[in-house]
């Protein structure tokens, strides 16, 4: 037999494997992110790798997706271009943390120095939450996780638009899913929405018991909202002694 035969047989057994797979309603098979591009129909042009695409269930959609760890998750995101947001980043900023987390803070989306740290709140608003989370709380950043709604940089810090989260919203959520905290502290009006539905009104309902996917989640406002209204502070701080309570912290009454 040719090496180009060998090729050709070793090809169509994969297609087979991955068609199995996709016939059942499962993601692929357990290969690397470098495999399955590879046998992408970006390679189409030749006719020993021009198979169906094996990287996405039929209906493109990242929402069938189901990496088995964060690390699997971040590997299956890879040099994501699902939206225009990757034209302007210096680097995707998946998030930090531990993977069996009690508590994950959810944000926005990475600021100027995120997106050239390539880590979720390192910059003032970043700063401010790990004061909260370390002299707070009592933890440090390396027992909570912490991570956005949108992982690129909005141009000029603007809110990530529709399409925008549309696109990123369903690694978020599978984040979640594979840490499965006790707590979910949403950290202003976008994080909330994309969890919680677009009629989120966080000035009113902030500091009140919300729940996703059966996790309680505490909406509360942005550290970068406290830092342009300082006398919210106290108001945050409520909500933290309730997340606190709520995953068996002891909370200091002079707090």
């Amino acid at each position: 037999m040719k090496v180009e035969e060998e090729i050709r047989d070793i090809f169509s057994h994969m297609r087979g494997v991955i068609e199995a797979y996709q016939d059942i309603g499962l993601g692929p098979p357990p290969l690397s992110a470098d495999t399955l591009r590879f046998l992408s129909p970006d390679q189409s042009t030749n006719p020993v790798l021009n198979i169906r695409n094996a990287t996405q269930p039929e209906d493109n959609s990242d929402q069938q997706i189901h990496p088995a760890s964060l690390e699997g998750l971040r590997e299956h995101i890879g040099n994501c271009e699902r939206c225009k947001l990757h034209q302007s980043r210096t680097h995707l900023v998946y998030g930090e943390g531990s993977p069996v987390a009690k508590l994950v803070f959810v944000g926005e989306g990475p600021g100027v120095d995120e997106d050239l740290a390539g880590r979720p709140f390192v910059g003032k608003s970043g700063k401010l939450l790990t004061k909260i989370i370390e002299k707070g709380m009592g933890l440090t950043r390396e027992e909570v996780y912490i991570c956005n709604v949108v992982k690129c940089q909005p141009p000029k810090n603007r809110d990530p638009e529709k399409d925008e989260i549309e696109a990123c919203v369903p690694f978020l959520k599978k984040q979640l899913q594979s840490i499965n905290p006790e707590v979910i502290c949403c950290l202003g009006r976008v994080a909330c929405q994309a969890l919680l539905g677009s009629g989120f009104k966080i000035t009113l309902e902030r500091g009140k018991w919300r729940s996703y996917e059966d996790i309680p989640l505490m909406p509360t406002f942005h550290p970068a909202y406290l830092l342009r209204n300082p006398s919210a502070k106290r108001q945050v701080w409520e909500d933290v002694k309730m997340i606190m309570k709520r995953i068996g912290l002891e909370v200091k009454t002079n707090g």
